[in-house]
């Protein structure tokens, strides 16, 4: 009998070794001064040096990329995904004012290729870099058995500051108050299950077909848009504390995530007046999926909301157009509950 080895079992010690060789330049790239440990300890070393704050807090968030990764697969391209990870995790901790410091992840597979490991670290690291944050370690399981050949599952953890009194919650949202969208780049991180249904199941288009409602670009590319990072927009509002809360527009759409930081007694009326891009109309006259639905299933582009007093309006539109971003007038806070649509 041939003797059984960890290999024959389905895990490749070596291909993983060589995967760790492939993401260390990369990852070395977003390092700095506080972190003070390498790639290969059994934990991330990174100094906590806050003295130019009074009060820091620590924010941080887990979050996945989803079914994107089966668009990714049929694309064989895995070079964005990362990035949508960490942009998607900077959005998560910058609605409550917080900065990152440096991201985890976490990539799992049925069989390790270290060429795609490597692509996905890729841009996670390049996405670290834009962001000014660390990547300061991570985890690659090989699990034959759990993970079908060519599965891959992408999560991260992000560990972000803030001054405590910069800290933003929604307590001061009041009605009368304007809610300020800016746009998306399309589907971001959320509802690829409804789209890979409608789009290849339903209507069976392949990830290289093009559709006139998209413009440029095929199916696939345009579902691979990377989500985008809202923190170089909006640092400038937060340092001048103009904003009073804000909504990051994922999973639950609009009026699963705006509700989640309106006060007791605060609803929004919004007014979808700004363009959709194509890939919403597709998906949507393709699976004749309820517009109900659709707002329940992606943000329908508006990848973050942000509630700003009445007198600042002009003020903090202006600081979004100098940082590079067209935002939008999407709505108001009114008296209530819930988030009621005007179309």
């Amino acid at each position: 009998m041939k003797p059984v080895d960890y290999r024959s079992s389905g895990v490749d010690i070596q291909e993983g070794d060589k995967a760790i060789a492939l993401m260390k330049a990369r990852v070395r790239k977003t390092f700095t001064k506080d972190v003070l440990s390498d790639l290969g300890h059994f934990g991330g070393l990174f100094r906590a040096d806050f003295s130019h704050m009074k009060e820091p807090v620590l924010v941080a968030s887990t979050d996945g990329v989803g079914t994107k990764l089966k668009v990714a697969s049929m694309m064989g391209n895995y070079g964005t995904v990362g990035s949508d990870l960490v942009n998607h995790c900077v959005n998560d901790i910058l609605v409550q004012g917080a900065v990152p410091l440096f991201f985890m992840d976490y990539i799992a597979c049925g069989r390790l290729e270290a060429l795609i490991a490597a692509d996905i670290v890729s841009g996670l690291a390049a996405a670290c870099s834009e962001n000014g944050c660390v990547l300061l370690g991570g985890e690659t399981a090989e699990m034959p058995g759990f993970y079908n050949e060519g599965d891959y599952d992408v999560a991260g953890t992000i560990v972000g500051l803030v001054e405590k009194e910069m800290i933003i919650d929604g307590s001061e949202i009041r009605p009368g108050m304007i809610v300020i969208g800016l746009p998306s780049n399309g589907l971001h991180t959320n509802g690829y299950s409804l789209a890979r249904k409608v789009i290849f199941e339903t209507a069976g288009l392949s990830p290289s077909d093009t559709h006139p409602l998209l413009g440029t670009g095929t199916v696939g590319e345009v579902l691979l848009s990377v989500h985008r990072s809202y923190l170089r927009y909006l640092e400038p509002l937060l340092r001048e504390k103009l904003v009073k809360g804000m909504a990051h527009i994922t999973g639950g759409g609009i009026p699963g995530n705006l509700s989640r930081v309106l006060p007791e007694g605060c609803g929004a009326h919004i007014r979808q007046l700004w363009s959709v891009p194509g890939i919403f109309e597709l998906i949507r006259e393709l699976g004749h999926v309820d517009i109900s639905e659709m707002r329940k299933a992606f943000n329908m582009g508006a990848g973050m909301l942000l509630v700003v007093d009445e007198n600042d309006k002009g003020r903090v539109m202006e600081l979004l157009r100098m940082s590079g971003v067209e935002p939008f007038i999407a709505g108001e806070i009114i008296c209530g509950d819930g988030i009621t649509f005007e179309d």
